[in-house]
């Protein structure tokens, strides 16, 4: 088999390459282009049977998501190995049929034994987005808006949490802000200074509860003050009287004019108007 594949012809000159000369990645370029022009299928198959099968862990993390496709529910769930990267992913439909319910399982079985077999995320992703087909439409998701079809969204949603493929979204999610200014060795702005110094308008100056004697003083004091107030304005009412004005018919007290009236202070009578 190696003879078959150091010697394959080449028109009548045999191709004869120096496999110790070559670094890994010429080898394999090598050993993929004579695989790929031999005729021989048996030889692939030989070949396929190096790849291993990396299995899952038996605890293992992952997400579960929730959409609803033209209000269509369906559930997305995925098995990471230890290094984050996806090895299986499960598919459920809310109100589904048995028929539907079986190729949907299937399908999630293919992909994952693909994944655990090592064929590239990438793959997957170009060979079924803009898969068409119903249901389809609008996405209840918080990334993606639409899809044409459940693998669509499939496809789209694992492109976008495993690959970073942000062009299959319409949605992107706010970035996190790490630094916002409150360590220990971040200088405060002057705008921030000026906002923890209040203003003078906003400063109130609070007297200290007083004594009970100390507060019954006062309270007279205060009370006096109004007396007097009040008897500064009769006072001043009585001055703007005018001299013609006439006496209260009911108390004798001088009145002042009330419009084309008399009216008394004293006593509250009004002296021809009612």
């Amino acid at each position: 088999m190696k003879d078959a594949i150091l010697n394959e012809p080449l028109g009548l000159e045999p191709n004869i390459v120096d496999m110790s000369q070559l670094t890994v990645r010429e080898l394999l370029e090598e050993v993929q282009k004579r695989v790929q022009s031999s005729p021989d299928t048996k030889l692939k198959r030989e070949l396929a049977t190096i790849v291993e099968r990396r299995t899952l862990p038996a605890k293992r993390r992952g997400f579960t998501q929730k959409a609803k496709i033209n209000g269509q529910a369906i559930f997305l769930r995925t098995g990471e190995y230890a290094d984050g990267t996806v090895g299986e992913i499960f598919i459920d439909m809310a109100k589904e049929g048995a028929t539907m319910r079986s190729m949907l399982n299937c399908f999630a079985i293919a992909i994952s034994i693909g994944l655990q077999y090592g064929v590239p995320m990438e793959e997957f992703v170009e060979k079924f987005v803009f898969t068409r087909f119903e249901p389809s439409g609008m996405v209840d998701h918080p990334n993606i808006k639409s899809a044409t079809s459940i693998v669509d969204f499939i496809f789209r949603s694992l492109a976008y949490e495993y690959l970073g493929r942000a062009d299959l979204v319409h949605v992107l999610d706010k970035p996190e802000v790490m630094n916002t200014g409150n360590a220990e060795w971040d200088h405060p702005s002057p705008a921030e200074t000026e906002k923890k110094t209040p203003p003078l308008s906003e400063v109130r100056i609070i007297a200290k509860p007083a004594s009970a004697p100390a507060a019954l003083a006062a309270h007279k004091l205060v009370k006096n003050m109004k007396m007097d107030s009040g008897l500064d304005a009769v006072n001043a009412a009585a001055k703007s009287m005018q001299s013609d004005a006439p006496a209260c018919n009911t108390c004798g007290h001088i009145t002042i004019r009330s419009g084309t009236c008399y009216k008394c202070l004293n006593c509250g009578n009004s002296m021809g108007c009612s």
